[in-house]
């Protein structure tokens, strides 16, 4: 796959874009990367569009939904239907609004000026409910998808400051479905306490575990000791 100049490098572009979605999708970005033609048909719709109807067939059917989290190209449809298969626990089944709420989400805790946990947990509950899931069905999505959005992110110093920033917000006393999601709280201070635990001075420590003590009761005994 790696000779510019094989017989394979002149294929027509529709039998290469065959070829390519039969590949591990871990060798995609090595394969788009061996001339520009390649990087161009990575880069265009018709790739990603052959590449759901492959993996997803139904996925091409579903209708555009209203709501604040747009579909978006081919290319951003075929993330959210991976991450709705691979990483969001639904119950079997492959939800790509789930997909892209992930998608969003990731993205607005990764942003250097992080909104408020209230701000983006009610956007996401806003969009179930706009697409027709129930107040208790929203919740529950939005808390799954928090959790495995946590459960993702790369194990570095942002990361820390992420998750200390959201242990440390305040209560925001909103109405169901709005209210955040125990089990999500209790995931941000197990990452904390488990995971970073080195990456606190003692004071900060302190600080956290006294949070978590606020809210949970007991805590558990591997959240404590610095």
């Amino acid at each position: 796959m790696t000779d510019r100049n094989g017989p394979i490098s002149r294929l027509p572009e529709h039998l290469l874009v065959e070829i390519f979605i039969r590949l591990p999708i871990c060798e995609w970005v090595q394969i788009s990367c061996v001339n520009k033609h390649w990087a161009n048909i990575f880069q265009g719709e018709c790739m990603w569009q052959t590449a759901i109807a492959r993996n997803w067939p139904s996925a091409g059917f579903r209708k555009r939904w209203p709501g604040p989290i747009p579909r978006g190209s081919a290319r951003r449809r075929f993330q959210a239907l991976y991450v709705s298969e691979k990483l969001v626990l639904s119950g079997g089944d492959i939800d790509e609004l789930v997909g892209h709420t992930y998608l969003y989400l990731k993205e607005q805790l990764e942003r250097p000026t992080i909104p408020p946990s209230s701000i983006l947990h009610g956007t996401i509950i806003d969009q179930f409910i706009a697409c027709g899931r129930t107040g208790e069905k929203a919740h529950e999505l939005a808390s799954k998808i928090w959790i495995a959005v946590i459960d993702n992110l790369e194990e570095n110093q942002q990361t820390f400051l992420l998750l200390k920033h959201l242990a440390q917000e305040g209560e925001f006393f909103l109405p169901f479905p709005y209210s955040r999601s125990y089990k999500v709280l209790w995931r941000v201070f197990d990452k904390l306490f488990t995971d970073f635990r080195d990456c606190f001075n003692r004071m900060d420590y302190h600080d956290a575990l006294a949070g978590a003590k606020s809210r949970f009761q007991p805590v558990p005994s591997t959240w404590l000791g610095h």
